[in-house]
């Protein structure tokens, strides 16, 4: 499993891109993976032939073997045991044992009895690719495996896929005592207490609450969520933030957009408010060198190069590309580097490098319509920049009110590294230059 970005612990295999066999050349891409930023592809750093180790669906820590390349003159590797390592590796997660199919994770397939074959969801080798929780449950429920579509990692087939081929949302002790027992089709089963819903493996899950909330779905995290939350939760409870906010007219910086759209082409579009935001942070951090910095382990790091990381949102997490050396790039170009970048994101095909390295962070909610918030601090940066829409404000102007177009920004920063005067100094820099927005031309 290779190590995909700089806080990646473990990664799930997504799709073999090429099968057991294959000649793959040094480059190629052979798989995608999911880490705790974003699904990427890894390309093979050898050539020869291809013997898949770890199956579709398999999650594995860092370093352990997913495949082998070789010359094809080596025995190929079981593919029982992959599922085996992929199980074990996570039982060892979890600190929980992973002999017992109740407690096995579903996102990793154990090896199927020799009586179970099927051609549809299978794994190559004649198996049906199915939890052991939904394997248990079919056998008692007798669903045939082989006509289930599995809506888990890789296809798999978990418990909810049986219980809505079965037709019925209960539980499995549940189904196999009714079966065991069938009451007469003429008598109303009496109605049994509502209990909590309970978190089954496998991507959603349903039940009654029996708290008056009625029906719950307990959603499964993906392996990027999973990493957020742990990485917001763990900036809340370390690091000792505050905020400081400004309001910055727009006036000019909306005039000159207006003149920079007049003059754009198909191929040279106008940039935005955020980049301009995104240059002018840029700029300010140059200035301020403990804003482009970070408090680690009793001890200041402050970055040579300004790496500005502009928050993108997804369908289902909020990912963080990075425009490095915002300060030394022109705006034009910082316009197509995090336009490319965003598309790259939505599409599912960012790099790891690209995910890396960030030195400070700019999140806009203004286009939908935010006037002001404050965002979560990165885990290693001394700050980060949010960004609230353009408004149509009435302004005091020579004694006079008048229309005026003005946008809040705020900081919330690290207390450790910036302190409140050098918050504001920089938040008032970044104010001026936009305020005068032709310094951010050039």
């Amino acid at each position: 499993m290779p190590r995909l970005s700089d806080s990646m612990e473990e990664g799930t295999i997504i799709k073999w891109l090429k099968a057991s066999g294959d000649e793959v050349q040094r480059g190629e891409e052979i798989v995608e993976i999911e880490t705790d930023k974003a699904n990427m592809t890894y390309e093979a750093d050898a050539a020869g032939t291809l013997e898949i180790i770890a199956e579709e669906g398999a999650t594995l820590p860092i370093g352990d073997p997913i495949a082998r390349i070789g010359d094809g003159s080596e025995p190929a590797p079981a593919k029982r045991e992959a599922p085996k390592a992929a199980a074990a590796a996570a039982a060892a997660a979890t600190d929980a044992p992973a002999a017992p199919a109740e407690t096995a994770t579903e996102t990793v397939a154990a090896p199927a009895p020799s009586d179970d074959s099927g051609a549809s969801n299978g794994d190559g080798n004649g198996r049906v690719k199915a939890s052991p929780v939904a394997r248990r449950l079919a056998q008692e429920l007798g669903v045939d495996l082989a006509a289930v579509s599995g809506t888990g990692p890789g296809g798999r087939i978990v418990k909810s896929d049986v219980e809505d081929a079965a037709g019925t949302a209960k539980s499995a002790p549940a189904a196999a005592a009714a079966a065991a027992e069938p009451a007469p089709a003429a008598e109303a089963a009496p109605a049994a207490p509502a209990k909590p819903a309970k978190e089954i493996p496998g991507p959603v899950v349903s039940g009654d609450s029996g708290s008056g909330k009625g029906e719950v779905t307990i959603v499964e995290l993906t392996r990027t969520q999973t990493v957020i939350a742990r990485r917001m939760a763990e900036s809340k409870a370390t690091i000792p933030d505050y905020t400081v906010t400004t309001e910055v007219d727009m006036e000019a910086a909306v005039s000159l957009r207006e003149q920079m759209k007049a003059a754009a082409t198909e191929n040279l579009r106008a940039p935005s408010f955020n980049d301009m935001v995104v240059k002018a942070a840029a700029l300010a951090l140059r200035e301020f060198p403990k804003a482009n910095g970070g408090y680690r382990d009793g001890k200041w790091e402050l970055y040579s190069r300004v790496n500005v990381g502009v928050a993108v949102a997804t369908d289902d997490a909020l990912i963080v590309p990075t425009v490095f050396d915002a300060d030394k790039k022109a705006l034009g170009e910082i316009s197509r580097d995090a336009r490319a970048l965003a598309t790259r994101v939505r599409a599912g095909k960012i790099t790891p490098p690209e995910l890396s390295g960030a030195t400070f962070t700019v999140s806009n909610l203004g286009m939908f319509g935010t006037t002001e918030f404050t965002a979560v601090i990165v885990p290693g940066q001394a700050g980060i920049l949010s960004v609230g829409a353009l408004r149509d404000v009435p302004v005091v102007r020579g004694g006079q009110v008048v229309p005026g177009k003005r946008m809040s920004i705020t900081i919330a920063a690290d207390h450790r590294i910036l302190n409140g005067a050098e918050a504001a100094q920089f938040l008032a820099r970044v104010r001026e230059l936009l305020e005068t927005p032709f310094s951010l031309a050039f």
